[in-house]
């Protein structure tokens, strides 16, 4: 799967998924720009891509700040031209709850990242990608599909609108010949459970999917990558779920 002289954003490419996806996109010749936070990890990732490809465009940059976002679209066009792939990877996850009070700020924190940047950065760099006839690709969770814990409802909230707002962005922009997927993994081992002070770890939620284990970065990433070939060419509005039997459980 070539990526050569195409051009990928990828957000919360820090680390986790978004940072192995970066690095397997410049493996493949990509231009890649990733997107995050933390300074440290973005040279980290950036120093592997370049090991195995190109040096990335890194832009710092807070997923819930219209500004930010603006901007990340605005450097990645001077930087490359043009853009041929979008991955929307930045997320958070806070709790609350209906009965303790907290439901409604860990709403508003969470949607703001894990929806609203979405559609802002998909409003943004759809014009770029109707020119080249890009893709989207979505990470969403299965916890969009099914709750296992009433703390992280927010959150359960956010991806199952991150799947519905990936098919309606599938069909409007299906007309231009823009392709919007999603993926749904289940427990991935990342940092993301340390990140949002989770008191959980992978290979513990890893214990109760069907296959008993928590899936590999690398896992997602290639099933990104393939959402972004071209040998995915057929493929619009679609939610791969990559969970090892989490929701038949």
């Amino acid at each position: 799967m070539s990526f050569a002289n195409k051009v990928v954003l990828i957000t919360g490419g820090s680390s986790g998924i978004g940072a192995t996806t970066a690095i397997f996109f410049a493996k493949e010749g990509a231009d890649v720009a990733i997107v995050g936070r933390n300074q440290t990890k973005l040279k980290r990732v950036s120093e592997e891509c370049a090991k195995n490809g190109k040096t990335p465009l890194v832009i710092t940059a807070e997923m819930n700040k219209d500004d930010d976002v603006k901007r990340i679209v605005k450097e990645t066009v001077e930087k490359f031209n043009k853009i041929d792939v979008l991955v929307n990877n930045a997320g958070i996850s806070v709790t609350g709850t209906i009965l303790d009070g907290k439901v409604l700020a860990a709403y508003d924190a969470i949607m703001s990242v894990n929806v609203r940047s979405v559609i802002q950065l998909t409003t943004l760099v759809a014009p770029y990608l109707v020119k080249t006839k890009g893709n989207i690709v979505n990470i969403s969770s299965i916890a969009g599909k099914k709750v296992r814990s009433t703390a992280y409802m927010a959150y359960n909230v956010s991806k199952a609108a991150l799947d519905h707002f990936t098919r309606a962005a599938a069909l409007e922009l299906s007309a231009s010949g823009v392709r919007v997927n999603a993926v749904s993994p289940g427990p991935v081992k990342t940092d993301f459970f340390d990140n949002c002070a989770m008191p959980v770890t992978a290979d513990g939620l890893g214990d109760i999917m069907a296959l008993k284990r928590a899936s590999d970065p690398e896992e997602i990433a290639n099933l990104i990558l393939y959402l972004a070939s071209d040998k995915a060419r057929g493929i619009t509005g679609s939610d791969f779920v990559c969970d090892n039997g989490g929701l038949i459980v």
